[in-house]
């Protein structure tokens, strides 16, 4: 499965999050360790939210966003997740 998500340049390397997953946000020193790292940080989160019972998102296939003119870099791109199959009692 594929999020969009959005990646930001920041004093100490990148930050990512992804606008379909609220609250789930990663670090990474580079643009390809950031994306890495919230790949494992959505598949962590969407099994959390399958553990609770939470409906899983469904990923949006474009997002609308505007640029921060006072901001660094900035951009957007797809990570591949694997989705956690539900669990049978």
């Amino acid at each position: 499965m594929r999020f969009i998500v959005m990646v930001r340049r920041t004093s100490t390397g990148y930050c990512v999050d992804v606008p379909d997953v609220p609250g789930c946000i990663a670090t990474g020193s580079t643009v390809e360790h950031a994306k890495q790292m919230i790949a494992e940080a959505i598949e962590l989160h969407l099994d959390l939210m399958q553990q609770h019972g939470e409906t899983l998102p469904n990923p949006s296939h474009s997002i609308t966003f505007d640029v921060d003119d006072d901001g660094g870099e900035e951009l957007c791109t797809w990570v591949e997740v694997n989705v956690p199959l539900p669990s049978v009692p």
